[in-house]
């Protein structure tokens, strides 16, 4: 008996002790979208602080195309040891499954989540050239110059592209979808006028619309953006309903030891409270979360419950 006891506290211990030594070296934070993204705009704003909390660095890499597969697939089949995570969203946790006939990986066992980081909506924004200053004024231009508007996304899957689509579907009004590999690149297109709509990310679009490069019409969120005050819901806007937000959550590989993902958790949570890093946040358009893994994993069950419905709906596909 005594023999067991010893034998439990020195296991315990031995657990302690390794949950305490990780990470002994620098950690990869894998952003499945481009540098300049909404995603790797919200992922920079928390990982230095993260690192600090750490005491290890924590090296962005950015792994853009697929829709986020690209990225993602490469944290799918990554160690478990807590050595590479990432910072996945709505459509790589959730939707994805849903819109690619195949996949390389399982998104619903291939990873663990750690927690919710943010939670934002996106904004339409428009040419100034467009003739149009109101959602209202767009879907009327829409119906009356059927295959003239194009919209832009940051990819097939993607909150930017759903977003869009709901758009489509709730109005009747017909809108091309030219996918780019990031936010930047398409608004070169957009100021361009080569397309002339996008539902972009706060983050990337509001310093475009503070500086009149481009115009915005409404957000996607149930509520709007403390950061765009004075543009309406698209839902106030005449399309009552009408709601798509995106999240960011912190992920890593499925077998992920439990004491390596307490730890993390209870370090992302700790950081995203910070004032400094609310601020960030709150500045890029999103709203801090901080959710434990089984709430984290409860949000992206529902909501691909509800995306699935929809993309069903709508005959959507990414291939």
């Amino acid at each position: 008996m005594k023999r067991q006891i010893l034998f439990g506290v020195l296991l315990a211990a031995a657990l302690d002790a390794g949950s305490a030594e990780y990470p002994a070296r620098p950690v990869r934070l894998v952003v499945p979208f481009g540098a300049g993204s909404v995603t790797d705009v919200l992922a920079r704003s928390v990982s230095l602080r993260l690192a600090e909390a750490l005491g290890q660095q924590i090296v962005v890499d950015n792994r853009a195309g697929a829709g986020g597969m690209i990225g993602a697939d490469v944290v799918a089949k990554a160690a478990p040891d807590g050595y590479t995570l990432m910072f996945g969203t709505a459509s790589i946790l959730s939707v994805n499954q849903f819109l690619y006939s195949s996949m390389p990986y399982d998104s619903a066992t291939a990873f663990v989540p750690i927690s919710q980081v943010s939670s934002s909506g996106n904004v339409l924004v428009v040419n100034p050239s467009l003739p149009v200053k109101t959602v209202k004024e767009l879907i009327a231009y829409g119906k009356g110059n059927p295959g003239k508007l194009n919209f832009a996304s940051t990819g097939a899957g993607g909150s930017i592209h759903l977003s869009g689509e709901l758009f489509k579907s709730m109005t009747g009004v017909e809108m091309a979808h030219i996918a780019y590999k990031a936010s930047p690149l398409a608004h070169v297109d957009l100021i361009g006028g080569q397309v002339q709509v996008m539902f972009d990310g706060l983050p990337a679009a509001l310093p475009l619309v503070k500086a009149g490069r481009l115009r915005a019409l409404g957000v996607t969120a149930a509520r709007r953006s403390v950061m765009l005050p004075e543009v309406p819901t698209i839902a106030e806007s005449g399309l009552p309903g009408y709601e798509a937000v995106n999240w960011q959550a912190l992920a890593a590989p499925a077998g992920t030891p439990r004491e390596i993902i307490s730890r993390l958790h209870r370090e992302t949570v700790r950081v995203i409270r910070l004032p400094d890093v609310t601020e960030r946040l709150i500045a890029a358009g999103a709203e801090p979360v901080g959710s434990s893994p089984e709430e984290t994993a409860r949000h992206i069950k529902s909501e691909a419950a509800r995306w699935g419905k929809i993309v069903r709906t709508l005959g959507l596909k990414a291939d």
